[in-house]
């Protein structure tokens, strides 16, 4: 049984840092992915990491503020924010894949997993 569990979500000011855990379990994948839904939006990809290598990947809106990083012996993967802004706000989803593709890594395909998501509200 697979299982992805985010946790470190909580309410942050402007111009703060938060630090994201995904608790991974259940499987073995290559692409660990990051994704956010903001009130009324769409799902929004954030970042993705190889889980052997650790090649990162980025969307234009966070990079240079956020970092994804994985801890291999505790099959847990991080998303650290710093410099967020009141359009960070949504709630956060860890997802994983079996595959390690570009196009996996640019969040452009269906991932197979999916944790139940964290939410981070940033206030002005």
């Amino acid at each position: 049984q697979v299982q992805l569990v985010e946790s470190g979500g909580g309410l942050v000011q402007a111009g703060g840092s938060l630090r994201l855990s995904c608790a991974a379990s259940g499987g073995t994948f290559s692409t660990m992915g990051w994704f956010r839904q903001a009130p009324g939006k769409e799902r929004e990809f954030v970042g993705a990491i190889s889980w052997s290598v650790g090649i990162t990947y980025y969307a234009d809106s966070v990079k240079g503020r956020f970092t994804i990083s994985r801890d291999n012996a505790k099959n847990t993967v991080y998303l650290q924010m710093v410099s967020l802004k009141p359009e960070d706000t949504a709630v956060y989803y860890c997802a994983a894949d079996s595959r390690k593709t570009i196009a996996t890594m640019k969040g452009l395909v269906e991932y197979n997993y999916w944790g139940q998501g964290t939410q981070v509200p940033v206030s002005s």
